[in-house]
């Protein structure tokens, strides 16, 4: 988006060093939310005396989906505040304050009554925090810079980065390092330190945020959007015919989007309990905790990542260019399901009842559901803040990152009810039907593609 301040930002061929900053900043946001991802659903249903809550694993599922349903909810709010009142960079710095104090908080207390209030404050201030960091990268590069989608893959590359660390570090503190056996020989994990440490990591973004904003972004990101786009077009101008299509295109894109989030999102619930009790994770004679498995997707990110960015590259250098957007997410629709047809196998294998397990599944079938699921995500997720941060009109552009991130809100709570049905239906069912919805969601994208980079004037989409 185009900033009012954005001359004081070196421009040429190299992507400024405001990127690496919020690079980092959100790394450690991300390092905050995937680690408690990782352990909620196991805190609590763990027993009180063993260390977590002794929730029955429905309700657990449910509680899951509503926190990371929510998370996504308020950028909503969030986005609407920072457009007309506080400015980007404030936004991130008190949606980053309150979100350590939410780590902390859970850290504090053990109880269901501490929990709730912790992840209060975490949805407050990750509704702050997530939609303005994504939307200040884009504030980085003028509106149509050709760097501004390898920009959003760098960025994502931070997301994922922190993401990777976030379950092995909070699985180790959790389940080994602060491991202990209680006198009456019952097992204890230390899942309160793993708290502690997202806390400490969100304070160590905020002071590395804060110390270098003024030096690297310049004043890019101080005014409300709504403020600078009236110095720059004037006061009370109405949206235009034509950003009203693009906006409409964005919300038609986010209703797929809930589909796939929906499906991807198993991996922090139901994907965890059936890798807990279903998956062989014996390997040398270590048995590898449940939460690692979710910094399979992140490595795989890592990893994946700079090959289909060269791969977009090198597209766009052939005669007849590289995909279009709503194309690539199309594909990663269908990725996504292939994914769940590789864990059907598995499952007719073992079963759904976890009281009379006969054999358990290879962990190949876990990871390479996580490959194909990793696949999806590069082909749509880096992608669609790519297409908001070009389309979204600027007095809106916070508002509209906000509502695509509602989606994942949607998408999440979706999410939470599909995996609760696993203890009725069946993984079979459930995992057969989200893998069969959004592969034929995909195709259903890739027929509609053309008329929605149309709406969105396929110039600059």
């Amino acid at each position: 988006m185009e900033s009012t301040y954005l001359e004081e930002l070196p421009q040429g061929k190299k992507h400024p060093k405001g990127l690496y900053l919020l690079f980092f900043t959100e790394l450690w946001e991300r390092y905050s939310y995937y680690g408690m991802r990782a352990l909620l659903v196991l805190y609590l249903t763990t027993q009180y005396v063993s260390g977590g809550l002794g929730v029955d694993p429905e309700r657990a599922l449910q509680i899951y989906g509503l926190y990371t349903g929510a998370v996504y909810f308020f950028p909503v709010f969030g986005g609407w505040m920072t457009d007309r009142f506080i400015g980007l960079r404030k936004a991130i710095t008190i949606g980053g304050i309150t979100m350590a104090c939410g780590d902390f908080t859970i850290f504090l207390t053990h109880s269901e009554a501490g929990l709730y209030i912790g992840l209060s404050l975490l949805v407050l201030g990750n509704g702050f925090f997530k939609p303005n960091i994504s939307t200040l990268v884009g504030e980085l590069y003028p509106r149509n810079d050709k760097r501004k989608d390898a920009a959003f893959t760098i960025f994502y590359m931070g997301i994922n980065l922190g993401a990777f660390f976030a379950p092995l570090v909070a699985g180790f503190l959790a389940e080994d390092l602060f491991l202990t056996t209680l006198d009456t020989g019952t097992i204890h994990y230390g899942f309160q330190w793993a708290f502690l440490a997202s806390s400490i990591g969100m304070i160590v973004g905020q002071i590395i945020f804060s110390t270098l904003s003024s030096r690297y972004l310049g004043r890019v990101g101080l005014k409300p959007a709504k403020a600078a786009a009236n110095e720059t077009y004037g006061e009370n101008v109405p949206l235009s015919p034509k950003e009203k299509q693009r906006t409409t295109a964005i919300l038609i894109l986010a209703c797929f989007v809930v589909f796939f989030w929906a499906g991807f999102e198993q991996a922090g619930s139901s994907f965890t309990l059936y890798t807990k009790n279903f998956i062989d994770r014996d390997v040398f004679g270590y048995t590898i905790p449940v939460a690692w498995f979710q910094s399979v997707n992140p490595l795989f990110i890592i990893i994946l990542a700079p090959i289909i960015s060269a791969l977009w590259l090198k597209l766009s250098k052939t005669k007849h260019g590289d995909l279009n957007m709503t194309t690539k997410m199309g594909i990663g629709m269908i990725l996504l399901g292939l994914g769940f047809m590789v864990l059907i196998p598995a499952v007719i294998q073992t079963g759904s009842d976890e009281n009379n397990i006969v054999v358990k599944a290879n962990l190949l079938f876990i990871v390479f559901t996580y490959l194909l699921h990793t696949l999806g995500e590069l082909f749509l997720s880096p992608v669609g803040l790519s297409l908001v941060s070009k389309v979204a009109p600027i007095k809106i552009a916070s508002l509209m990152m906000g509502i695509w991130m509602a989606a994942i809100g949607v998408a999440s709570l979706l999410a939470g009810q599909l995996a609760s049905l696993t203890a009725t239906l069946g993984y079979l069912e459930i995992f057969a039907v989200i893998g069969g919805v959004t592969i034929f969601l995909g195709i259903v994208l890739l027929l509609i593609s053309h008329k929605l980079i149309k709406m969105m004037k396929a110039e600059n989409a």
